[in-house]
């Protein structure tokens, strides 16, 4: 596995990790860079493992935002992912928090820094500053679902589905699966002809436990989740077992191929991109692969993205689409003043521009620019981002760290027959 491969992953799904009891000395007064409300530096803090959000804020400084950068000087800093927590709170004890800086790697976190005042209302602050409409609804819908608030910008923004081989299916007869009962029954027929119908990597297990929550907003709706975060649910309850058992019989009929437990990711993103597989749940972070020659051996016009399909009779459906927030950074409310306004407003209005031209990166924020030559597949994921109104979560988005870990590495159990539905559940519920 590949650092620039696990570096994506880990920046796609930080927002994945559970809370954690996190305490912060009191703060009162003053603001960023040692107390001062008025900064001098539009200060950047960031995880080291983040290399894109510094490159595109200094690409922004150099051109688009020229001018709010010769107002106040962009600068940045980095410490390692596994130290971010602690200096976060280090700094928000001492006033010290920069301009701008990466979220935690809970929500929790960010949640408690803006109880103590540091996090900036970005819903408030981008209407008074008319800059609203540059952020796609389907991510502050998300983000809200995660933070309690728009209390993150979405530098990256991912929505999560089902790709799949466009050949695969034509040579099988078999079209775009609208319900859970024609995904089953596509499976089937690729089974039948040799053909593993889902690449999935049971080692990491969470793209086992995707499908599982995907089952669940379908069929109860896309706050069936944090019902259960709420204690107005459990994941025992027979409806939550359901969702369990379907992903469980996909895996009883063979669906997921030979050893699921042991491919890790890598290997079933090849599984996919070498035409083994004819389908792939995953988000659009694996546009990266998809996107390399040399790695795509199936052709990037042979790739096609459905959401999640509808499951009959349920209260969800696929025009809500899963996605996550990657890069997740906020703004220091103490340290806001107009000329931190300038430039928010001026990255508001180039960011989704500039992420896709010089990184490749699509995120929250609108394309405001054409960017030319982008790959279709990649134009298809900007279109359906701008077109989704509500999003949902994953299945341990809410959970804590146990529950998380609980749940993942017990997936592969789940679809091998090894642990039963009932089982699973109440693993991980046992932790929450």
């Amino acid at each position: 596995m590949t650092t620039r491969h696990s570096r994506r992953r880990t920046l796609a799904l930080v927002a994945g990790v559970g809370s954690a009891a996190l305490l912060l000395s009191g703060c009162a007064g003053g603001g960023g860079g040692g107390g001062s409300s008025s900064p001098d530096e539009f200060s950047l803090l960031t995880n080291s493992e983040n290399a894109e959000l510094p490159a595109i804020f200094t690409a922004l400084s150099e051109d688009a935002c020229a001018t709010e950068n010769e107002a106040l000087p962009f600068t940045s800093d980095s410490v390692p992912q596994t130290n971010l927590d602690q200096r976060l709170q280090l700094l928000a004890g001492q006033n010290a928090l920069p301009v701008v800086y990466s979220a935690g790697n809970a929500p929790a976190l960010t949640k408690t820094l803006d109880d103590s005042g540091n996090v900036l209302d970005f819903e408030s602050t981008l209407t008074e500053l008319d800059a609203i409409e540059n952020i796609e609804p389907a991510a502050i819908s998300t983000i809200e679902a995660l933070y309690g608030g728009f209390k993150v910008l979405p530098f990256e923004y991912n929505i999560e589905g089902i790709w799949y081989n466009k050949t695969i299916f034509a040579d099988n007869g078999v079209e775009v699966p609208e319900t859970w009962d024609d995904l089953v029954a596509a499976a089937g027929t690729f089974d039948d002809a040799g053909v593993t119908p889902f690449s999935a990597s049971g080692e990491q297990g969470w793209p086992i436990t995707r499908l599982l929550g995907n089952y669940i907003f379908r069929t109860l709706g896309p706050d069936a989740l944090q019902k259960v975060t709420d204690g107005d649910a459990k994941l025992t309850d027979p409806e939550y077992v359901e969702a369990a058992q379907a992903v469980a019989d996909l895996g009883a009929e063979g669906y997921f191929g030979q050893g699921v437990g042991s491919i890790d990711y890598d290997t079933a993103t090849n599984q996919f991109l070498n035409g083994s597989a004819a389908m792939f749940y995953m988000g659009s972070w694996a546009l990266s692969d998809f996107n390399d020659a040399e790695r795509n051996q199936v052709g990037l016009d042979n790739i096609g993205f459905m959401p999640f399909p509808n499951v009959e009779g349920g209260e969800g459906d696929s025009s809500q689409i899963a996605a996550n927030v990657g890069l997740p950074a906020t703004f220091n409310a103490k340290t806001y003043d107009s000329k931190v306004g300038d430039w928010l407003s001026c990255i508001a209005d180039n960011y989704g521009s500039e992420a896709l031209t010089s990184q490749g990166r699509v995120s929250g924020f609108k394309v405001n620019t054409p960017v030319d030559d982008l790959p279709a597949l990649t134009q298809e994921v900007q279109e359906r981002i701008a077109t989704t109104e509500q999003a949902v979560l994953w299945f341990e988005a809410l959970f804590s760290t146990k529950a998380t870990t609980t749940s993942q590495t017990n997936a592969a159990q789940l679809v091998t027959g090894d642990i039963t539905a009932e089982e699973f559940m109440e693993l991980v519920q046992n932790d929450l």
